[in-house]
């Protein structure tokens, strides 16, 4: 059995799985101020877990932010984590050998391997939350890159930006300018949205105002689409996958689906586009899942 656990920044999930089946989840808050806190709370969901089927589980860890080369986190939104030893300090803590992943990487995993990219053997996890993620999967792997940095598309700049997207500056968290992130996350759509209309909305509320006819919400959702649209077929160019699955809120956009794939053609170098975007299956588990996937890669 495979325990797999989601580190985010307000709830730490887990699951317990065997033979593909969940038979136990758990969900507590993750603890804010320290390091330790929060390692001493994965260790005693790892217990709980445990307790729950009594037996001993393979422990499969995802969260925001990745391992450097040496073994510390780094760029995780959860700041306390960041140059923190981990999986390493987890395995003391535990006695156990543990895996970890970035969070963008096991939802990628999860829907390769049980989700809506199940049929493909190239699969791009593509996270459009608050910020914006990437996991690579070939023949239901994670390929991770040697700096570990594999699928990190939110760090790239937008590609084939316009005049007006040049003039409006926008400074990424880490530190770059015009980052996809800027753009196509929740956050990204919400700032367009206060730049044409001076109020600051949420992703959700513009997407609403959109639908019920709002000129300026829907000027920033089709210019959204635009922007997503190239920023998947920058994807397209370099790793050519045979489908691309949506994560985070704004995968529940349905529009998404129809019209993205019609406007990227004309950004991709192919006279044709067969790659597939999709929907997730997974759901609030697929992170979990794809920890626990980690024992099977």
């Amino acid at each position: 059995m495979q325990i797999g656990i989601d580190l985010g920044g307000t709830k730490i999930a887990g699951i317990v799985l065997n033979d593909g089946q969940v038979l136990v989840r758990e969900r507590i808050e993750t603890p804010r101020g320290s390091a330790q806190q929060i390692l001493q709370a994965i260790h005693a969901l790892i217990l709980t877990l445990e307790a729950a089927v009594d037996d001993s589980c393979t422990v499969g860890i995802c969260g925001p932010g990745s391992l450097n080369r040496q073994g510390f986190i780094r760029n995780s939104n959860t700041t306390e984590l960041n140059g923190i030893a981990l999986q390493s300090e987890l395995e003391k803590l535990s006695g156990r050998e543990i895996r970890f992943s970035n969070d963008a990487n096991c939802f990628a995993l999860a829907e390769a391997v049980c989700g809506a990219g199940r049929e493909f053997n190239t699969v791009f996890g593509a996270i459009l939350g608050t910020g914006c993620g990437g996991g690579l999967i070939i023949d239901k792997k994670i390929i991770a890159g040697l700096n570990g940095i594999g699928g990190e598309w939110g760090h790239n700049p937008l590609a084939w930006m316009k005049q007006q997207e040049l003039q409006e500056q926008r400074v990424c968290f880490c530190g770059q300018l015009h980052c996809n992130e800027t753009y196509i996350s929740g956050s990204g759509l919400s700032y367009s949205y206060a730049l044409q209309s001076g109020k600051r909305l949420s992703a959700k509320e513009v997407l609403t105002l959109s639908e019920q006819g709002d000129t300026t919400a829907m000027s920033c959702v089709d210019a959204y689409l635009d922007q997503l649209a190239r920023a998947l077929s920058a994807i397209i160019n370099v790793f050519d996958p045979e489908c691309i699955v949506l994560g985070g809120g704004l995968s529940q956009v349905s529009r998404i689906y129809q019209e993205v794939p019609e406007i990227w053609g004309k950004y991709i170098f192919s006279e044709s586009v067969a790659t597939r975007l999709l929907p997730p299956h997974g759901g609030d588990s697929a992170g979990a899942l794809g920890a626990a996937w980690l024992w099977h890669e």
